[in-house]
């Protein structure tokens, strides 16, 4: 019988305390806790979390996985409820002042932007509004009236890209705190796609007529990178910057749960939603994501969290 030395080439280090950055694959026996344990890594999965109190399509969103907020969708009607997530439960806070659906969001769960869409009346908006962890306020308009649109950045350095006027537009605003400012489009315009990362590195992918194509932003232009595996549109998003996100769900059609990675380079397919649904919103990273609301077909209130990255195990004799 082989013993782990004569696999790995090396002894089970003895440790008073698991290690701060282990490597993947690495074994260890913690002397503190008499256990042995390892490292691997996880590369992702979808989990249930709390359903919102609402359940609603078309809504905006921002902040993290465990500390997001949820603005604004169609109940099939304009609404403005907002709801805080603290990593278990939503909790309903106060409205948007403008009503509206399809709108597109920034920032984090104190302190977000929330812009366009479809006001009640119903007609697209250009309306802004920034939420300081209490209420929202509006604040100066975008330059291009729209709904369909993507958004990535914070309250203060926002981007807002894309979306239908009602023609389909690649029109790029930054916000600076105060006001937007027109900047360069993107190389191809559409409607009903999803943006993640900064007010200087963000990434769209996805859109409609469901396509797969994918452009990098770096402050300045757009650029045309790889596209996704799966096209569609309606999808959703999460991601620090134009080097790391995660793209999921959509309409193909027909709806659909397929989450990919991206690395800089190219997207890599990884483990679907377990509810496949559209017209939803996303928040968080690209190994730490949130998924809520949308179609699934009926509109619903239904949360998934997904987790990646490095995970420890414990050794037992069972």
């Amino acid at each position: 019988m082989s013993t782990y030395k004569q696999i790995a080439g090396t002894n089970i280090e003895v440790l008073s305390s698991d290690p701060a950055n282990p490597v993947d694959g690495q074994v260890w026996y913690n002397s503190t806790s008499n256990t042995v344990k390892a490292n691997f890594i996880n590369p992702g999965s979808w989990a249930t979390g709390g359903d919102l109190n609402t359940g609603r399509y078309g809504l905006g969103g921002a902040g993290t996985q465990t500390a997001a907020l949820a603005f604004g969708g169609s109940l099939p009607a304009a609404t403005g409820v907002t709801e805080s997530y603290d990593g278990t439960s939503w909790t309903e806070v106060n409205d948007l002042n403008t009503a509206r659906y399809y709108i597109a969001g920034a920032g984090t769960q104190t302190a977000a932007l929330g812009f366009g869409g479809i006001d009640s009346t119903p007609a697209v908006t250009a309306v802004t509004e920034s939420w300081n962890g209490t209420s929202w306020t509006e604040v100066n308009d975008l330059n291009t009236a729209r709904d369909f649109l993507a958004g990535a950045g914070t309250q203060t350095a926002a981007l807002a890209f894309g979306g239908e006027t009602p023609a389909a537009t690649g029109a790029t605003e930054t916000w600076n705190g105060t006001s937007w400012t027109e900047v360069n489009d993107l190389n191809t315009a559409r409607i009903r796609t999803a943006g993640t990362g900064a007010q200087t590195s963000a990434l769209l992918f996805g859109g409609g007529p469901a396509t797969a194509l994918t452009e990098s932003w770096n402050g300045t232009s757009w650029t045309e990178v790889n596209d996704l595996n799966t096209a569609r549109l309606n999808l959703a998003g999460a991601g620090a910057d134009n080097t790391s996100a995660l793209a999921f769900g959509g309409f193909i059609p027909p709806s659909t749960g397929v989450t990919e990675s991206w690395n800089g380079t190219s997207w890599t397919e990884v483990n679907d939603l377990n509810t496949a649904r559209a017209q939803f919103e996303g928040a968080g990273t690209q190994t730490a994501g949130l998924a809520f609301g949308g179609f699934s077909p009926g509109i619903t209130a239904a949360t998934e969290e997904w987790n990646a990255g490095p995970s420890t195990i414990t050794f037992t004799d069972s």
